[in-house]
């Protein structure tokens, strides 16, 4: 049986996430009391065979004690009982919480008349640290609209059915901040920049007359070639100790033209080796 726990903050796209799994063919159960999990897996599991064989269930702040600390036992108790388990946390920064909120005027659960919106949800991610700390992905959706956002669940179901690590390249730039999603995070800003030639400035690195400009400065060779070194070490390690996810983070000043052409090129090298290569880019989103 598969079975993927779904949580993250208020407002980060959980329901996205679980919609997009049901589409997909999961018996999907949104916003389970955690002292129900166990029992609920050991049911679906029990039911082999039939429509439980692939279940998502969604853990969340709305659980009725918000208290989160058994979430590493319960954890344990399933993948004891042998039952495939991966687990799916989602954030975004406080300013794109912020903003959903209002839009949506939809109530924060933690918001109370002595609570402002801003500290429920730094109190919503203190009571969720014990699933933050175990999850299997991350999954930063700040700038992540709902059709990117179902795109990344499919690749992301795709690379487990063929039993591939899925490595994410996500441009970003880092006036707008550095993902919070990313396990390692790579700074360009040392390399010529096109924004400074007046024909490059409103293109992007996916276009022929960037990428011509980047190829043909000695700094970017060498660092591509230093990047490629460091993660053909390193990645085969990680997917030995059993990592399902990975994302690199390769970051520029403003996130459109040098971290945009490493990242293309990054995909493209690591495409014919063991790992699934995605890319990602943040502030074209």
């Amino acid at each position: 049986m598969k079975l993927i726990i779904v949580s993250g903050t208020s407002g980060s796209g959980k329901s996205i996430v679980l919609q997009t799994l049901e589409d997909l063919g999961y018996y999907c159960i949104d916003n389970l009391p955690l002292g129900l999990l166990s029992g609920l897996a050991r049911e679906l599991d029990q039911s082999r065979g039939s429509s439980y064989d692939k279940a998502a269930i969604g853990l969340d702040v709305r659980n009725l004690t918000n208290d989160f600390s058994q979430f590493p036992d319960a954890l344990k108790r399933l993948q004891e009982a042998g039952i495939d388990c991966d687990t799916l946390f989602l954030d975004a920064d406080d300013s794109a919480l912020l903003k959903r909120f209002s839009e949506t005027r939809r109530r924060h659960p933690l918001t109370h008349d002595d609570t402002p919106l801003a500290e429920a949800i730094e109190q919503e991610r203190a009571h969720l640290q014990p699933i933050a700390t175990r999850a299997d992905r991350h999954i930063d959706t700040s700038r992540t609209n709902i059709h990117q956002l179902r795109d990344l669940v499919r690749g992301l179901l795709e690379a487990d059915r063929k039993g591939r690590m899925t490595v994410m390249f996500e441009s970003f730039g880092f006036k707008h901040g550095i993902p919070i999603d990313a396990d390692y995070v790579f700074d360009l800003r040392c390399l010529p920049n096109p924004h400074w030639e007046p024909e490059l400035r409103a293109l992007t690195g996916r276009d022929p007359a960037v990428r011509d400009f980047l190829e043909g400065q000695a700094d970017v060779e060498q660092m591509f070639e230093q990047i490629c070194g460091f993660l053909n070490a390193w990645l085969p390690k990680f997917e030995a100790d059993n990592r399902s996810y990975m994302t690199i983070a390769v970051g520029c000043t403003g996130g459109q033209h040098r971290s945009v052409y490493f990242s293309e090129r990054l995909a493209q090298h690591f495409s014919n080796g063991p790992a699934q290569a995605q890319v990602r880019h943040r502030e074209l989103a």
